[in-house]
């Protein structure tokens, strides 16, 4: 159990905790929120140890192993499954254990360390690791690719892998699906649904909030609130609690306001002056309810577009892909990613790209969006078409060094000079005020792009595309730094724009809020797709099932226990033979078969488990509410009710906990 009483947290001299008090049970799910700057991270950072309360009372199991992402970029040669497996810090111990036994020739204490390595998974270690890589959206053939030649995106995934990789009681995940694509992040949804240990987690996607967490943490005026529930949980529960403040404070203005009248008028009076001193006695004595403050909003519009071409665009027998390297040997021919697209993007249009990792989604945006040619094949533009384009990485038109302002100024050049300019405010004064529409105002104008946040940054490509007066919007991946209030923003913003939108993205919410129709681009082509996002989400697991049976079939499974190769374990030791060498081929044959059948029996009853797991912390948090409800309650009726409840819940509660006790005994015995 992790508890905090009245602690208090400084950053310099920035106050981010004040006399805060929450608890968390083990095995809870817990979903971190509230505004950028709140102080989510700095809550994580104490979790973690590098920062220490200033005061109050705080507490977590000694014993727990704590796992989290590093925020750092790794900088490495070893392979990507190798650094991976590094994550498993029990493995890591054992591995060293079994080197300084084998320095000291003990072999009793040779054999305890060989078990122990045998026991801390060392036999799978390497099975695990690929999974973890594998389910992130790696490729196969890029398992044992060098951790430096993966671009910092994929190596973030690769540090999130090594975090998932450490078996852990507590697992602190900052962000986690920023840098992944929506099959990505389906995968890790159903791996973090399955994670037995406390979960704490920081995420601007709340479909993910209410996929993985049952309970949320909300950080706001250096206080932390309990909410039971997942996100929208938390919005319903938040939204009844601001009305009932608001109107309890607008009842007490009313009452003050009578207090007030009633002194001013009688006070001097010397027939009602007891009377009049008596009020403001009650008016001194009153507790006052502060006024209800909500989050600042974030809002913008897409200014209607000049005029609108239909078709926008049109592609006949288009192939994209990348041209070959100009350091390559001539006549080396271009790769291709997507091909033979045939297609027209019409005017209002908003259409969700989607497909799996690697099939080519942003190839396909950015030939449209003009920074690929293509490879072959005809794309006609309609007359006036003018694109807005997100990329993926923002960097790519950005320059650090410059402020918001220069952006500005030289974005106007830019279309000056290209004869788009239409009626856009081009003076710096002007362009100031626009700038302030995006919350980038006073000396902020003046800032560094390099010295800003991720979220700044996507806010200022934002900007400077609403400046632009786009007909046709191409965004890829536009939500990766943006906080919940500015996603908000941004598809209410689409919502109302009347161009057409090409979108790709991992933000479930987004897409279901602004796309009509979806677009898969799979299999080095690109069709309709036929269903919403849960269809989608379904075709993933499905494709990423039979990706395993194929390379199951050519003896490539990542799932199959394989060699332990990165593990630095010595071949030639008698114990590590023991404990490694398989007996025979068909001694194979049987043992694969029976851990089927294991695996088979086993599936269901740990689903049922799972389930029964869920049912307990559901009915827990109830009776518990319950009970704090029986100590505050004082009309009798009330009582008996919650009364009555509390017996149901308790009944229901001992039946559950057989039945929990029954389902493990038969999954220990499938596993003797």
């Amino acid at each position: 159990m992790i508890t905090l009483k009245n602690v208090v947290l400084r950053r310099g001299s920035k106050v981010i905790l004040d006399s805060a008090t929450v608890t968390l049970n083990p095995g809870e799910n817990v979903g971190l929120v509230g505004r950028n700057g709140a102080g989510k991270s700095s809550l994580f950072a104490m979790l973690n140890g590098s920062l220490h309360e200033d005061g109050g009372e705080y507490y977590i199991p000694a014993q727990w192993k704590m796992a989290q992402v590093a925020q750092d970029m790794p900088e490495t040669e070893q392979s990507a499954t190798s650094y991976v497996i590094e994550g498993d810090v029990v493995l890591l111990a054992a591995q060293t254990e079994v080197d300084a036994s084998e320095a000291s020739g003990d072999g009793d204490r040779m054999a305890h360390a060989y078990m122990d390595l045998y026991d801390a998974g060392a036999h799978d270690a390497q099975a695990r690791a690929q999974a973890l890589i594998l389910g992130l959206g790696f490729k196969i053939t890029e398992l044992d690719n060098p951790v430096n030649s993966f671009s910092g995106g994929w190596r973030m995934r690769l540090q999130l892998a090594r975090a998932l990789m450490c078996p852990s009681d507590l697992l602190l995940l900052d962000e986690p699906t920023n840098h992944l694509d929506l099959d990505a992040l389906v995968w890790l949804e159903a791996w973090l649904k399955r994670y037995q240990g406390t979960m704490l987690v920081i995420s601007h996607d709340r479909e993910f909030l209410d996929a993985v967490t049952d309970v949320t943490v909300h950080i706001e005026s250096a206080k932390l609130t309990r909410y039971g529930g997942n996100y929208s949980k938390f919005e319903d529960l938040r939204a009844e609690q601001m009305a009932l403040q608001q109107g309890a404070y607008s009842k007490q203005q009313d009452k003050i306001a009578h207090l007030q009248k009633f002194i001013a008028r009688f006070k001097a009076k010397a027939s009602k002056a007891k009377q009049a001193q008596s009020r403001v006695k009650a008016l001194d004595r009153m507790e006052k309810i502060a006024p209800l403050l909500a989050e600042a909003d974030f809002t913008f519009e897409f200014k209607e577009p000049a005029n609108l071409p239909n078709p926008m665009l049109s592609m006949q027998n288009a192939f994209f892909g990348y041209p070959a390297p100009e350091d390559a040997p001539e006549g080396t021919p271009p790769t291709v990613i997507v091909q033979n697209v045939s297609k027209s993007v019409l005017a209002g249009q908003r259409i969700g790209i989607l497909g799996a990792n690697g099939q080519g989604k942003s190839t396909l945006v950015k030939t449209v969006a003009r920074a690929l040619a293509p490879i072959s094949g005809e794309m006609t533009e309609g007359k006036g078409l003018n694109i807005g384009y997100f990329a993926q990485q923002e960097l790519d038109v950005l320059r650090l060094a410059d402020n918001p302002l220069e952006h500005m100024i030289r974005l106007v050049k830019e279309v000056s000079a290209a004869g788009k300019l239409g009626n856009q405010p081009t003076r710096e004064q002007d362009l100031r005020s626009f700038l302030g529409n995006f919350n980038f105002g006073g000396d902020m104008v003046k800032q560094a792009v390099g010295s800003m946040s991720g979220g700044e940054k996507a806010r200022l490509v934002l900007c400077m595309i609403v400046w632009q007066r786009p007909n046709l919007l191409l965004l890829d991946e536009p939500t990766n730094h943006l906080d919940l209030a500015t996603r908000e923003a941004l598809s209410m913003a689409l919502n109302e724009f009347e161009g057409t939108v090409m979108l790709v993205s991992h933000d479930r919410a987004l897409l279901r809020a602004v796309c009509d129709e979806f677009w898969m681009v799979s299999r080095g082509g690109v069709a309709p797709f036929d269903g919403d996002l849960d269809d989608y989400q379904r075709y993933l697991l499905d494709e990423a099932k039979r990706l395993r049976e194929e390379a199951k079939k050519s003896g490539t499974s990542p799932a199959a226990p394989v060699a332990t190769k990165n593990v630095a374990v010595n071949p030639d030791t008698a114990s590590t033979k023991a404990l490694f060498d398989v007996k025979n081929a068909s001694g194979k044959k049987d043992e694969a078969q029976r851990r089927q059948q294991q695996s088979d029996t086993a599936k269901p009853l740990r689903k049922e488990l799972e389930k029964i797991d869920r049912q307990l912390h559901s009915m827990n948090s109830e009776k518990a509410n319950l009970q704090t409800l029986l100590t505050t309650s004082k009309s009798p009726a009330e009582i008996a009710q919650t009364g009555k409840r509390l017996k149901v819940i308790d009944i229901d509660l001992g039946k559950l906990e057989e039945r929990w006790l029954e389902v493990t005994e038969k999954l220990e015995a499938v596993a003797v």
